[in-house]
This record gives C-alpha cells, sequence and structure tokens, in this order.
C-alpha cells in the first residue's frame, strides 16, 4: 500500500455472497473399478443438474434404469465401499461387486419428505468390463442417491411448501390458516423451480390428511418451462397448465399467496410479488405481500402483544413484545389477582382469554383478560392422586380451542374445550403409546406436539389433528400419524413451537448433559445455531415470530434470549413462561 500521495475516489461493487459450486469429475481413462465406484459417489455429491456426469459412470443399461430422484440416503459417515472380484455370468469375464455400507441418519423420498433412520446401510454396487470400449462402468447400483451428513447439509436447504387447513375454519377476518409442509431440494440446482414444482403436486403424503391446496388437481407449470426466476424487482411469472385456466380470482389469489409463502425466502433477495398465467401466457392474476397477509396468517405476521409467565405470588403477569423492561405487569383480570394461584397458564392466540392450572394441578380456570372480570367454577377437574398426576399446561389452537391432558394413572385423557368452554371433549389417540407430559398445538391448528414418557424415556411426537363431523352434530377429534422426531434423545422436558415448522426443546441423549436445540417436526435439524446453552431449564416459550426473544424457566428463575445477546434475567421468582398459543 502507498505511504505517501493524495487521496483519490475509487468506485466499490456491493459485496456479493460467494456461492461455492462443486463440478463433479467424469471417469478417466482406463480407470480402475475402485476409481469408478469413488468417482461416482463423489459425483452424486456435486451441483450437476442432472447428475449427467454420474451417469458417465453407469452402462446405457444402468443409466436407463436409474433414478436419482427416488431417494436420498443419509449416512453419518460417507458410504464406505468393500469390493469383491468374481467371474461374470456365464462367463463373459471378471466382475466386481462392492458392497456400500454405513449408519443411516435419514431418507428423503421422492416426495423430497425428510424422515430420521436409524441402523446399518448396505447397498450393491455391480460393474463390468465394456467390450468396445474396454472401460470399467457400472452395471447394477441402489435405487436413489447415497451420500454422507456433511455432504447432504451442503447440498440440500429445507424449504417450507404452504398449503391450507383443511378442517380448521378461518380466521377473523376470513383470513384462512396456512400450514407449513417442510421438504428438502438441492440448494444449487434452480431451487426456485424445484420447489413450484413440488408444490404444485400437493402436500406430502403425512400431511396430505389435514391440508388442502387452492391449485386445480393436475397443475403444472405450462409445457416447455424448464426454469424459473424473479426479475430485478423481485417478481415471479409462473406459467402454468390448462388445468388453472378457468379459476376465479379469489382462488387465484389463495393460490399465489401459497407460492408468495413458499418463495419469498428462497431466494437471496426474496420474491415479492407472483404473477400466475394462464396456458396461453394470458395473466390470470398476481398478488403482492400486502395482499398476501389478508388471505391468510403465517409465521411472522402471527405477532403477540405480550409475553407471559407465572410470578412469585402464583398469579399471571405479562411484560410487552419487544420490550426490555424486567418489571411485568398482572394480567386484567381474575387470573392476575393473588388469590388465584396457579401453577401452569396459557394465553389465546388473540390475547383475550386465558386458562390456568390450580396450584395443586387439579383445576382448570378460563377467564377473560379483562379489567374486572370474574372467574367462574373450573372448566375441567383431575382425580389424580399427586400433582404429578394431575392437569399439565394446556394450549390454545388457531381456532380458540383449548387443549389440556389430564395425567390421572386411573383414567388419562387429552381433551378439548371448544372455544375454552363447555363440555370437554376427549380426543381418540390411537398411536400414543405412553403418558403425555407437554401438549403444544401448532397456529395451524392442524399438528400438535406432544412430550410422551414410556419405560422412563421420554420422546417428542409430532401428529396431526383430524377433525370430523358426527351424524349428531358432534365433533370427533383424534391424533393421527403420531411419531418421534427425536429418537437419538432419552429424555426430552420441555417443548414450544419456534415457527411454521420448527420447534425448540430441551433434552439430552443417553448418558449426555441437558441442552437446548431446534427441530424441525420432520426430524431435521434446521440450519443455524442452536439456542446458547443455560443451566437447569425446566420449562421454554417461543413465538412463531422468530424476531421475540426465546424466554425460559431455569435455576435462575425467568431469563430470555434476543438475538445476537446473551441470557439475560427477568425475574428471579418467576415460572411457567408462555406466549400465546
Amino acid at each position: 500500500m502507498p505511504d505517501s500521495g493524495g487521496l483519490s475516489g475509487v468506485e466499490s461493487t456491493p459485496h456479493q455472497e460467494a456461492q461455492v459450486r462443486v463440478f463433479a469429475v467424469p471417469p478417466r481413462e482406463n480407470a480402475s473399478p475402485g476409481e469408478i465406484v469413488q468417482g461416482f459417489l463423489e459425483a452424486l455429491t456435486s451441483d450437476d443438474p442432472r447428475y449427467e456426469t454420474a451417469r458417465q459412470y453407469l452402462t446405457d443399461g444402468a443409466r436407463r434404469r436409474w433414478d436419482p430422484d427416488a431417494s436420498t440416503t443419509v449416512l453419518s459417515d460417507g458410504p464406505n465401499a468393500d469390493s469383491q472380484r468374481h467371474v461374470g455370468d456365464q462367463g463373459t469375464g471378471d466382475a466386481y461387486t462392492y458392497t456400500l455400507t454405513g449408519s443411516k441418519l435419514a431418507v428423503v423420498d421422492e416426495q423430497h419428505a425428510y424422515t430420521p433412520d436409524s441402523g446399518g446401510y448396505s447397498g450393491t454396487v455391480r460393474l463390468t468390463l465394456d467390450r468396445t470400449t474396454r472401460q470399467w462402468r457400472i452395471d447394477s447400483l441402489p435405487p436413489g442417491v447415497v451420500m454422507g451428513k456433511s455432504d447432504f447439509q451442503r447440498n440440500y436447504v429445507s424449504v417450507d411448501k404452504y398449503y391450507y387447513a383443511s378442517n380448521v375454519p378461518a380466521g377473523p377476518g376470513g383470513q384462512l390458516n396456512t400450514v407449513a409442509d417442510p421438504v428438502y431440494v438441492r440448494s444449487k440446482v434452480d431451487p426456485v423451480t424445484s420447489m413450484v414444482s413440488s408444490l404444485l403436486k400437493g402436500p406430502t403424503r403425512w400431511l396430505d390428511p389435514v391440508a388442502t391446496s387452492s391449485f386445480p388437481t393436475g397443475t403444472a407449470l405450462a409445457k416447455g418451462v424448464a426454469s424459473l426466476s424473479p426479475d430485478d424487482q423481485n417478481k415471479l411469472t409462473v406459467p402454468l397448465n390448462a388445468k388453472a385456466d378457468r379459476v376465479g380470482q379469489t382462488q387465484c389469489s389463495r393460490m399465489a399467496a401459497q407460492l408468495l409463502f413458499t418463495l419469498q425466502d428462497l431466494t437471496p433477495t426474496g420474491v415479492s410479488e407472483i404473477e400466475l398465467q394462464r396456458s396461453n401466457g394470458r395473466r390470470l392474476c398476481a398478488l403482492n405481500e400486502n395482499r398476501a397477509e389478508l388471505i391468510a396468517a403465517h409465521g411472522t405476521a402471527r405477532h403477540p402483544d405480550y409475553g407471559y409467565f407465572l410470578d412469585g405470588k402464583q398469579r399471571l403477569v405479562r411484560l410487552a413484545s419487544g420490550s426490555t423492561s424486567t418489571e411485568p405487569d398482572p394480567v386484567p383480570g381474575a387470573l392476575g389477582e393473588e388469590t388465584r394461584r396457579l401453577s401452569t397458564a396459557a394465553v389465546s392466540r388473540d390475547e383475550t382469554s386465558a386458562a390456568g392450572v390450580s396450584a395443586d394441578g387439579r383445576f382448570l380456570y378460563v377467564g377473560s383478560l379483562v379489567a374486572g372480570a370474574s372467574i367462574g367454577e373450573p372448566v375441567l377437574s383431575s382425580q389424580g392422586p399427586t400433582p404429578q398426576d394431575r392437569l399439565i399446561t394446556p394450549s390454545w389452537d388457531g381456532a380458540g380451542d383449548l387443549w389440556v391432558a389430564d395425567r390421572d394413572p386411573q383414567h388419562p385423557r387429552l381433551v378439548v374445550l371448544r372455544q375454552g368452554a363447555g363440555e370437554p371433549l376427549q380426543v381418540h389417540t390411537p398411536g400414543l403409546d405412553g403418558r403425555v407430559n407437554a401438549v403444544r398445538v401448532a397456529a395451524d391448528g392442524a399438528r400438535i406436539a406432544l412430550i410422551v414418557e414410556k419405560g422412563g424415556r421420554t420422546s417428542l411426537q409430532i401428529g396431526r389433528v383430524d377433525r370430523r363431523s358426527g351424524a349428531d352434530g358432534r365433533i370427533d377429534i383424534s391424533i393421527q400419524g403420531l411419531h418421534s422426531v427425536t429418537p437419538q434423545l432419552e429424555e426430552v422436558t420441555a417443548v414450544s413451537w419456534a415457527g411454521d415448522s420448527r420447534l425448540v426443546m430441551v433434552g439430552r441423549e443417553s448418558d449426555g448433559v441437558q441442552q437446548l436445540r431446534y427441530v424441525q417436526v420432520d426430524g431435521s435439524t434446521p440450519a443455524g445455531n442452536a439456542p446458547a446453552s443455560l443451566t437447569g431449564v425446566k420449562q421454554i416459550a417461543a413465538s412463531e415470530d422468530d424476531r421475540l426473544p426465546l424466554v425460559a424457566y431455569s435455576e435462575d428463575g425467568i431469563v430470555r434470549l434476543s438475538a445476537g445477546a446473551q441470557w439475560q434475567k427477568v425475574l428471579k421468582d418467576g415460572t411457567a413462561p408462555v406466549y400465546p398459543g
């Protein structure tokens, strides 16, 4: 650098985030069978859009048979390849068979849905010597793609597709309830087009019974459309086939909203407007972010006014969202009075009502958050012999219904109170195996998170909420498709929804220490850092709006964690933190 002379201005360009792309290497001349297998496995981890280089390692027959989109098997490490040489079939010459082995972590199916898996993996790769070229090529191989965890994390990204809850009534103002359906797509191989195509095909099999799409059945991209990308105004134009030609403006706006919610965070600058086109290229409708929020609510659109917890007098108190204050105020109404001692509480999503469990866990009360509002008789009671065998923290869904579990050993049950009142409806739980320690219903009302205890172990399980109207007008509610999303953990003690498809939980592995971590509803670990460590966590609360801080009850009392900060003490004598929901 010069150390003398005058100053002069220079032009600069904005910093562009560099993306490293990995290119596959084709097979070299006269490569050995081991080199062919290794080169093929490395080519699977490249950013080659259609795996054209990987196909060069295959015989003509294997190229026709192999479907890389059938599945992606994720191993803890890259696959190990052990070879065995033998004489080919009918004496056609030497051949090699390689056995691929490893420890499975997950499988991504043809719908791009992620499912945790475990146990050993074994696949067979067979090579033959091409008679014409005298080159070794792979003649048979396992279906789909196999790779290690680190390559999977580099190659794939989790994105939420958005549909509408099919059996949950619309919210205030007619807003629909969106349901997030997370899938994994290749992050550097035209993810926008991949996500649009995936959305048009409909919800994944697990979510399909409780979600619906506004796109007519059979809707796809118009013929000849190979790639989609937003213009310099962040507007994305999506040409559709003839199946969508006759939809009305209301339905079209709902279709566009699904696309906008799905794609708005996928590109570096985001997508702020969607235009849908008919098969003849004429405009069908257009929708921007502001109008989309009027159609349906999701994510950061759900911004609570307050965070809530119990103070040292066991009354319900609150702090304004985003406030740095550490001086909470009692909530208006009876639940904020000293005469009503509570053990846990939950606040409705519109923040007009709250539910509280008595200090001994025996009674559930519901009251209005209005100054001077009284509280009546309990809406539910438990006959459990001890407080640990009675009512747990309740949870409100997006439709205004109140959920709570009774852990009475003689009469365990999960019930729903419509609008927080009336006769409790018992929820059928055909797939439940164990005792429910915690209930958290998603804002969409279509999914539920349960902490289930069995045999000294606790797991976090996700299920679908199925609602059906009976002949007598009663609503029949059941939890279907329950499955664990924390198979590697021995203990899960607290959980809260922390996004449309993300939860924050407190747990530990066998012989491990307690830790806070995020987990997706499909069981995968979301990108980004886990919450800062905190000792002695008993309860955790998060908002679907990730701009609001995490709040926890720990050995230091009520503490909170804002983005980019450290845990801050709010109140020493406080318990049971909750956000609305």
